[in-house]
């Protein structure tokens, strides 16, 4: 922040190109309203930005990477000039210029262990992660918490899913070896095959592998890969995030549930899992594209 140039702030002005969207209320609402973002990389930090931009004035980060070169390709914080440093105090910085007097709160490597301090704070929750292992506490204690947590698929096409307090949890849905055990006593290879899991759902259910090469698909099940990353397709998965913690946060219906649904910006159509037993290996058709 040093060296910026100085501006005399003002919310109100800020956020007045949002009337229309947002009533006057609305917009009070925002300002009040308090979201923790759990990962600022790709989808995450472009959730926070647009979460700022449109006036959330109370938001909670954690990250405990740093940013690299191979996050230039898709991460809006990721700069020549931020590689090397830590993801999550990055966030802070950039978020306190684009408002000085939003209330930022950055966790440390410890958060998982301390979900019971933050959740009765930050009723809704972005999951930005890659990290299997903590999501699965991170859902688990949502349950406890009565929170919301909105998330996407582990899909080469972008996703939204928005799961609320009484809905199933991923692992249940999608039948994870974690099912009724600690997470921390999971082994690797157990953590690599709820991962696989969910990639499985989402080529069983969706036209996906008609937008990626089942190639590396493979390979990625297989584990001789990183999890590929495509700016349009985690941009966009952010925004929509973003949107539907914004919709939460007024108080205006989506329909948007916990089995979530896909954008297929190829063909401009959605893509929706018919049933909660639509799981890996079940005898549930995928669903029609588009269905």
């Amino acid at each position: 922040m040093n060296g910026a140039p100085f501006v005399d702030f003002d919310y109100s002005v800020m956020t007045e190109r949002n009337a229309g969207f947002v009533t006057a209320e609305g917009q009070r609402r925002l300002r009040a309203g308090a979201v923790f973002v759990c990962g600022v990389g790709g989808m995450g930090g472009a959730a926070l930005i647009a979460l700022v931009r449109a006036g959330v004035g109370n938001v909670a980060i954690t990250d405990p990477d740093r940013f690299e070169l191979s996050n230039l390709n898709r991460q809006l914080l990721a700069t020549l000039d931020t590689v090397g440093k830590q993801k999550a105090l990055v966030a802070r910085d950039h978020v306190h210029l684009l408002n000085p007097e939003a209330r930022v709160a950055t966790w440390g490597d410890d958060w998982v262990d301390r979900l019971d301090e933050i959740l009765p704070a930050y009723p809704l929750v972005v999951n930005g992660m890659d990290d299997v292992r903590a999501a699965i506490q991170l859902y688990r204690k949502a349950r406890e918490h009565r929170v919301a947590v909105i998330d996407a698929y582990t899909a080469p096409m972008p996703s939204l899913i928005r799961v609320g307090p009484d809905d199933p949890r991923p692992e249940e849905r999608l039948d994870f070896p974690s099912l009724g055990r600690d997470p921390a006593t999971l082994s690797a290879r157990e953590i690599a095959e709820c991962a696989r899991r969910e990639i499985e759902f989402v080529i069983t259910h969706t036209s996906a592998l008609a937008h990626f090469d089942a190639r590396v698909a493979v390979e990625v099940l297989d584990g001789l890969r990183a999890r590929p990353s495509f700016a349009p397709v985690v941009l966009t998965a952010g925004q929509l995030m973003a949107g539907e913690a914004l919709s939460c946060l007024l108080g205006r219906p989506t329909s948007t549930d916990h089995r979530g649904w896909f954008l297929d910006p190829w063909n401009g159509r959605i893509e929706r899992p018919c049933h909660d037993d639509a799981l890996p290996g079940s005898a549930t058709p995928p669903p029609t594209p588009g269905g």
